[in-house]
This record gives structure tokens, C-alpha cells and sequence, in this order.
């Protein structure tokens, strides 16, 4: 079993549980953090990527926690096919797991939640503001190409960095993806982070809990992808 896909899992894994914990927080009924908004929400998961991506690193991988990111290096010739499954296998479990222990975690708030079953799945899924296909599709390539793009140039202007504290460039971009182009479907900008806990919250014996809505779950995989393709394609292509 690669370093790769170890890191990637257990990386991603502290990824959803604290960042699916701290919307399970906010949105939960009888919750210390019950109804503390979307500024604690981004924060957390920004705090959540620094987290995840500082365990990543220090067990061997290069921290994706992110198949559109680990897609988009792939095409840039940034990893091989064999790490690319190996970065692949190791996200969408690690997510699974780290659901599985959210719901472990607030499993008496999940139950308190029982008449709001939106509620509940908002908890492990991202959704839209407003059901429009084509501009929730743009929204999460978007923000993924941002995403890309600009943690590119991360790259390139920082050079060699020491252990977490080049991660503090990441943390912010997702804040900043978060409080600026997050109000219109939650941006995933992540496969793993949506897909793995929508199944999670489909098979876990949720008290209340309603429909997983796969119709709006291929947007949240296929958005991320798209978005993080154009934005490697166009980053070579300046530089």
C-alpha cells in the first residue's frame, strides 16, 4: 500500500470530519455552534484544508485531498497514473471515513435534526441556492478554476517552503473561494469532498434524513473536474 495513498486517506479523512463537523455544528439543532453562519462555516474549512493538508505531507504525499487537484496535476505531468489511483483511491475513502465519523461524532444532534432532513444532508453534501443546472455547474467550475489557477502561482512565486507554513497560501485562497463564490452551491470545488459523504449519508441510519438528491450530485464531481482542467490548461499555456 503507497505512502501516497495512506497519506491521502487519513489527510482527507481530518479534511471532512472537521470541515463536514463544523457544518454539522452551525446547522445542527442543540449545538453549541448552532446558527453561528457562514463566516464560521468558510473559516472552518479553511482551517479543515490546513489540517488535512499538514497530516498529508508529513506522511508522503503532496496533500491533494482533491481529485480535480489530483486530475489537473496529472495533466500537467505532475504525477503518473499509477499515483494518480493511488491519490484517487486514498481521497474518496478517506472522505467516506471522515463522514462516517461526523456522523459518529453528532450522531444525538442528527436525530435532534429529524424534521429537517435538508439540514441533515447539508451536513455531508453540498446543494444549490437556486436549481439552475448550467449556472450551478459554472459556479463550481469556477471556483475550482480558481482554485487551480491561483494556487499554481502559489507555486511558482514561493519556491521551496518548510513544512505546514506553506500551506497558510492555501488556507486563505479557500476562505476567500468560500465567503466570495460560495453562496450559490456551497463550492464543493471538490468530487471526493461531496461524493463520498452524499453515499455516507445514503447508507448511514440517519434519524429523519431525506433524499441523498443524486440528480444534483454528477455537478459537484463533473463541475470540479471541468473547472481544474481549464485552469492547468490555461496556466501552461501563459506561462
Amino acid at each position: 500500500m503507497s505512502n501516497i495513498f495512506i497519506a491521502e486517506l487519513l489527510g482527507t479523512l481530518i479534511l471532512i470530519l472537521l470541515g463536514n463537523g463544523v457544518v454539522a455544528n452551525v446547522l445542527l439543532q442543540k449545538t453549541k455552534g448552532n446558527g453561528a453562519g457562514l463566516i464560521v462555516i468558510t473559516a472552518g474549512w479553511a482551517f479543515a484544508v490546513f489540517s488535512g493538508a499538514a497530516v498529508a505531507l508529513n506522511l508522503g504525499s503532496a496533500a491533494h485531498l482533491n481529485p480535480a487537484v489530483s486530475i489537473a496535476t496529472f495533466i500537467g505531468n505532475g504525477i503518473t497514473s499509477t499515483e494518480l489511483i493511488s491519490y484517487l483511491g486514498g481521497e474518496f475513502l478517506g472522505a467516506m471515513a471522515g463522514a462516517f465519523l461526523v456522523w459518529l461524532m453528532y450522531k444525538d444532534h442528527f436525530d435532534a435534526t429529524f424534521e429537517d432532513p435538508g439540514a441533515q444532508l447539508a451536513c455531508y453534501s453540498t446543494g444549490p441556492a437556486i436549481k439552475n443546472t448550467w449556472s450551478n455547474l459554472f459556479s463550481e467550475a469556477l471556483g475550482t478554476f480558481v482554485l487551480i489557477f491561483v494556487s499554481s502561482s502559489f507555486a511558482s512565486t514561493q519556491g521551496e517552503t518548510v513544512g505546514s507554513i506553506g500551506l497558510w497560501p492555501i488556507t486563505t485562497l479557500i476562505w476567500a473561494i468560500g465567503v466570495s463564490l460560495g453562496g450559490t452551491t456551497g463550492y464543493a470545488i471538490n468530487p471526493a469532498r461531496d461524493l463520498g459523504p452524499r453515499i455516507m449519508h445514503a447508507i448511514l441510519p440517519i434519524k429523519g434524513k431525506g433524499t441523498s438528491d443524486w440528480g444534483y450530485a454528477w455537478i459537484p464531481v463533473i463541475g470540479p473536474i471541468v473547472g481544474a482542467i481549464l485552469a492547468i490548461l490555461a496556466y501552461q499555456a501563459i506561462h
